[in-house]
């Protein structure tokens, strides 16, 4: 159980540091999408040091239970409310990877609960 919570959590903070280093950058696309779901571009460093929290919240739970339970439910949050700003401008394209994303960290809670 607990080589599955590690593979989660790898793959959750790739992700997560591969989409803040996007969002710091400001790269044309996170721009053009973040314009279409209404995001400010005030509100960019603080969605940018939700993730890196989240990163360094989801591997430092691997050795302290709580802390990666309390970013796993975190970035659950972070995501559904991804899923939801998605839907909200019907973006069907944009909903699904945050949906995956939602469910990893439901799955990283759910790990790190069992290997507590």
């Amino acid at each position: 159980m607990f080589v599955s919570l590690v593979v989660v959590t790898v793959f959750m903070t790739a992700v997560l540091l591969a989409s803040a280093g996007a969002k710091s950058l400001r790269t044309r696309h996170i721009t053009e999408q973040m314009s279409t779901l209404g995001v400010p571009q005030g509100l960019m460093t603080l969605l940018i040091g939700a993730q890196i929290a989240g990163a360094a919240g989801a591997i430092a739970g691997l050795w302290w239970g709580a802390i990666g339970i309390a970013a796993a439910i975190g970035l659950t949050l972070y995501f559904a409310g991804a899923v939801a700003s998605h839907l909200r401008v019907g973006d069907r394209k944009g909903a699904p990877p945050a949906v995956v994303l939602t469910m990893a960290s439901i799955a990283l809670i759910a790990l790190r609960a069992a290997t507590l």
